[in-house]
């Protein structure tokens, strides 16, 4: 008798144990995307860009040095859109403006609202990736067969570290309905 009530006792413990860890682990997995967050904001790394508009002050443009950027885009699979840079690549001065586009067309029978999610690489780089006109910052409401422009004013942060002579600024058009459902 005084078995069964230790066999039963052991069993409760590991139940009870197994639950802990189940919900710790879930706890864990629930606080990832903040921490990561915060450690991508601190540390320049996954290459986001921040969606607010830059001040860009009167800076002297380094002649000496140019950077390639690079101009890539994607749409997320929910997003029937046609989405492309108007340039795929530019030779840039650090701390000068420059303007180039995007082109965005709605292929669908109906409305559509997306929103643009830029990223930068190297990582290193997004933090001197200046954007003082993006179609990034709002929603954009396409009506049926719609296509339009959308401007690009940024400019590279003299301060980008000198071995970093490649960047690519890469946009993902995602559909905004599907992302609030």
């Amino acid at each position: 008798m005084s078995g069964d009530k230790s066999v039963n006792a052991g069993k409760r413990r590991t139940i009870r144990q197994t639950l802990f860890i189940v919900v710790g682990m879930f706890g864990f997995v629930f606080a990832l995307v903040p921490i990561y967050d915060v450690f991508c904001e601190i540390t320049g790394l996954n290459g986001k860009t921040s969606n607010a508009r830059a001040e860009i002050a009167n800076i002297e443009p380094d002649l000496s040095r140019t950077v390639t950027v690079e101009f890539v885009a994607s749409v997320n699979q929910s997003m029937p859109w046609e989405f492309r840079p108007d340039v795929i690549r530019m030779e840039v001065h650090p701390g000068q403006t420059y303007r180039t586009a995007f082109h965005a067309r709605n292929e669908t029978g109906g409305a559509m609202v997306g929103q643009a999610v830029p990223s930068v690489t190297p990582g290193l780089a997004a933090t001197h990736f200046k954007k003082t006109e993006c179609f990034c910052f709002t929603e954009q409401r396409f009506e049926a067969g719609e296509e339009r422009e959308m401007p690009l004013i940024f400019m590279v942060d003299k301060e980008l570290p000198e071995d970093i002579r490649v960047v690519t600024l890469a946009y993902t058009f995602f559909n905004k309905e599907k992302l609030l459902n």
